[in-house]
């Protein structure tokens, strides 16, 4: 069962401090990620060519629609995170998604390069917010940090809403009669990003990290669409789909169960995909999250369990053991920009 703890607390305080941050950019005004002569052309086949300033090189996509955003906060380091309302193309759900770029994404040296990218997902709803982009929590300004150090690819950060409703699980998933939250998280909002940021083709360039229902949402999604995505780290996370929504719909339930997703991924061979999990000694649920573990972790599906002593189940503290091996656990995985000198 979905286990809010203190996510509402936590996304009221982080709402809050988003509102009073000042910076070389103020709340409210208009920002671009992407420029437009470097934006991807369409060939009469649909497929993307390169922009022609700067080239672009290997599996690079460039960014093919650059919309400005709205500025959420400003980092120290004068970064920005943003925010746009998305009307979903193949879901038809309109919500609200926030993003972040750091600051090697701007350095002229990574211009011709990719960057790989890390959806953020909340626990409890996730929804009319999305907790990650406020500055309580300081994901932004620990991968900067991390990235620096070594700790931490230089993810672009991407945080959108995970339900279309502050009362109800949809499980991220199609749920039949219900918003398309499964087509929104998997194809929405990484062709969002696909428009606005020069991004890897290869899954492997592409992540998650999520606390309880958003940790599982991005564990499903790996094990779904491993063409897709190739990892996740996932702060206590449910193995199961539970949804209120599913009744009378078991066959369409199963389909995004991460247990059978796994046993099939495993019996098909691949692709690889790598699952982290945080769990707090003090948190309920561990039985079946250790059992999924040590039954699925195996042939293409690479595992690992990060334990945190004395930890409760709660986005701050799954926030504060990031830095303490699962992400960096999760970069060494995954592609790197690459400097054009």
């Amino acid at each position: 069962m979905k286990r809010p703890s203190t996510s509402t607390l936590i996304a009221t305080l982080a709402l809050s401090s988003a509102l009073v941050v000042t910076g070389c950019s103020s709340q409210g005004d208009p920002v671009s990620f992407g420029s437009k002569d470097q934006q991807g052309q369409q060939d009469q086949q649909g497929q993307t060519q390169q922009g022609s300033n700067p080239k672009a090189s290997g599996d690079v996509r460039m960014p093919t629609n650059p919309r400005e955003w709205e500025t959420q906060r400003t980092l120290a380091d004068g970064t920005t995170v943003g925010l746009t309302t998305l009307k979903g193309k193949k879901s038809g759900f309109e919500g609200k998604v926030w993003v972040w770029a750091p600051k090697q994404y701007f350095d002229k040296k990574y211009e011709k390069s990719a960057f790989p990218v890390l959806i953020a997902l909340p626990g409890s709803y996730g929804y009319p917010t999305n907790y990650w982009f406020g500055g309580d929590l300081k994901l932004q300004e620990n991968i900067a940090k991390f990235s620096q150090e070594g700790k931490s690819q230089p993810f672009i950060v991407v945080m959108p809403v995970q339900n279309a409703a502050k009362d109800k699980y949809y499980d991220g998933s199609d749920i039949p009669g219900q918003p398309k939250m499964g087509t929104w998280m998997a194809e929405d909002v990484p062709d969002l990003v696909r428009e606005n940021f020069r991004t890897f083709d290869d899954p492997k360039g592409w992540g998650f990290f999520g606390s309880s229902s958003g940790g599982y949402i991005g564990m499903k999604m790996v094990l779904q669409h491993p063409d897709k995505f190739s990892s996740v780290v996932a702060g206590g996370p449910d193995t199961r789909p539970d949804s209120p929504l599913w009744k009378g719909h078991e066959k369409e339930k199963q389909a995004n169960n991460p247990e059978k997703l796994a046993a099939a991924l495993i019996k098909k061979g691949g692709p690889d995909v790598n699952i982290s999990i945080m769990l707090g000694t003090l948190e309920a649920g561990q039985a079946n999250t250790k059992d999924f573990l040590k039954k699925y972790g195996k042939g293409p599906i690479h595992t690992n369990l990060h334990v945190i002593e004395g930890g409760k189940h709660e986005g701050k503290q799954y926030a504060k053991s990031l830095g303490d091996g699962p992400l960096e656990w999760l970069s060494k995985r995954m592609l790197s920009p690459t400097p054009s000198s």
